[in-house]
């Protein structure tokens, strides 16, 4: 009987499955199938529960059927697909609506009773594009007048003191449009977030280091131990102070979202100088490289901005100067401040455009082959752990004191500037010959093609418009691999020694046992001597 059940049952399983399948053949006029119809008329009519659903269920699956059907387009106007101005004027909609607190910034600008001095993070991007296009330098009016209303979105939604347009990176898939900004002391939201995550670190850390104070015995290992150390880890620079000093955010385009980009480090800058690679335009796209670079795209394109930066960043001779104080204080030293000179009236044309670029100065600190603007030792902190075991093993030869990175300090006119390939590193020219009295200097980087300056009267601005990429007149080869570690060396702790023969084994067991009984006839004449 139990098998005639279990039969029984496969057929209908059997029966089921085939009636299933049938129903789930899709037609080949209207690419329905039955099941899935007849499943949303079920679901209506739950839904719904409308009354005499008896009645009604033809209506129900003729409506069901017909909504379907429903075609995108309208039988009487044709609806053609919209144009990439439709397209570009949705995607920017943003930038043109107003929003609460603007109106009250603007009637500020406008008060004439404002003070002079007070700085205004929004800067008046069309009068410097006006000055960039007689340089023959820019991204056209369009687009500069909708990167003006996305700064403007930026500074309403962000604590920024100062704010500029870094400018523009090109990329495989997409472009970067960069802002620089400096926030309010104090009103950093990643400086705060810091601090939480400081706070976190050191309780981890004291964890650990509770569990660490148990003493365990460990059996020492004869197995030779090597001597390599890797290279002491460069801190990074704190907010506010070197290669970030300045915050920066990147947008694919005016309208799109702003992304704060991570701060620097050393070793990214380092990587960054031995490898070439273009931009994709995805800030979470992996940097394929060797050496390996540490980090994603984001942390790329802020390596490359921070060498821009340092690089290409200049003012006219005399626009900034020391503060006395740092001058008496610092006598000496790298200084990484200093302020408008309020009493500085600008140079002539024909200064500005000297060949030999003494009046123009880098106002952004170098940053030194170890990644930093400011020299790390890296044997000034060491371990406890590293001190005493120096103390122990006399033998070791102390590390020799590694000579401190210089560079060129700050307000260092360009014509100290190294040339490049036998070219020189700037390029000076006057925006027309024509007319002089409104003509203006222009200055052109040829180490970071794309990078420009102007400067009229008391004004001046740098801009980059480029792919990011250092000039270099031979073809790029990447560095070839670290020599491979060395061999221990040869010694009785490594070499192994041969098998003895037998004839050695007995001697040596022989002397053993004589050097054995004698030291036994030893202590039994002194215990005989101490008796007497």
């Amino acid at each position: 009987m139990e098998n005639t059940s279990e039969s029984v049952s496969n057929d209908l399983d059997g029966d089921f499955q085939n009636a299933k399948a049938f129903l789930l053949k899709t037609s080949l006029h209207s690419n329905l199938n039955v099941y899935d119809h007849l499943a949303s008329v079920i679901r209506k009519v739950l839904e719904e529960k409308p009354v005499n659903v008896a009645d009604a269920l033809e209506d129900l699956v003729r409506d069901e059927k017909r909504a379907k059907f429903c075609p995108t387009f309208d039988t009487i106007q044709n609806k053609e697909d919209e144009s990439t101005e439709v397209l570009l004027a949705r995607s920017q909609l943003t930038l043109f609506e107003r929003r609460p607190g603007v109106q009250e910034m603007e009637s500020l600008m406008r008060d004439p009773e404002m003070d002079e001095e007070q700085e205004v993070p929004l800067p008046d991007l069309m009068e410097l594009a006006n000055y960039f296009e007689q340089a023959g330098v820019g991204i056209g009016r369009e687009e500069t007048f909708r990167i003006f209303l996305a700064l403007k979105i930026l500074i309403d939604t962000q604590p920024i003191r100062t704010c500029r347009f870094w400018g523009k990176i090109f990329g495989i898939h997409a472009n970067y449009i960069i802002a620089e900004v400096e926030f309010f002391e104090g009103e950093d939201p990643e400086e705060q977030l810091d601090g939480e995550n400081q706070q976190d670190k050191e309780e981890n850390e004291a964890k650990i280091d509770i569990i660490k104070e148990g003493d365990f015995d460990v059996e020492e290992d004869d197995v030779p131990q090597p001597e390599y150390k890797p290279p002491a880890l460069i801190p990074n620079e704190d907010n506010r102070t070197g290669c970030n000093k300045k915050t920066y955010f990147v947008s694919n385009e005016a309208g799109g979202s702003w992304v704060r980009l991570p701060p620097v480090t050393p070793a990214q800058i380092v990587i960054s100088r031995q490898i070439r690679k273009f931009f994709t335009g995805n800030l979470q796209a992996p940097v394929v490289s060797y050496p390996p670079f540490p980090g994603d795209e984001a942390n790329y394109l802020r390596a490359q901005i921070a060498r821009i930066s340092a690089t290409t960043h200049i003012s006219p001779l005399g626009y900034y100067v020391f503060e006395e104080e740092e001058e008496e204080d610092d006598e000496g030293g790298a200084r990484d401040s200093f302020v408008v000179n309020t009493e500085f009236e600008g140079l002539t044309l024909n200064e500005m455009t000297d060949p030999s670029c003494a009046n123009w100065v880098h106002h952004v600190q170098y940053v030194l082959p170890q990644g930093r603007c400011t020299w790390f030792n890296p044997l000034q902190k060491k371990d406890e752990e590293e001190l005493e075991e120096e103390e122990e093993d006399e033998e070791r030869e102390e590390p020799d004191e590694p000579e401190p990175e210089q560079g060129p300090p700050l307000l260092t006119p360009l014509s100290e500037d190294a040339e490049v390939d036998g070219m020189p590193p700037w390029t000076a020219q006057k925006s027309s010959t024509l007319v002089l009295q409104y003509s203006l200097s222009v200055m052109h980087s040829n180490l970071w093609p794309g990078a420009h300056a102007f400067a009229v009267e008391r004004k001046f601005e740098n801009i980059y418009v480029g792919w990011g990429q250092k000039f270099s007149a031979e073809n790029y080869s990447p560095p070839p691999p670290p020599p491979p570690q060395e061999e221990f060396p040869s010694g009785p702790e490594i070499t192994e020694a041969e098998d003895p023969s037998v004839e050695e084994e007995k001697a040596l067991k022989a002397a053993q046992q004589e050097a054995l009984e004698a030291a036994e006839m030893e202590e039994e004449e002194d215990d005989d001597d101490e008796d007497d």
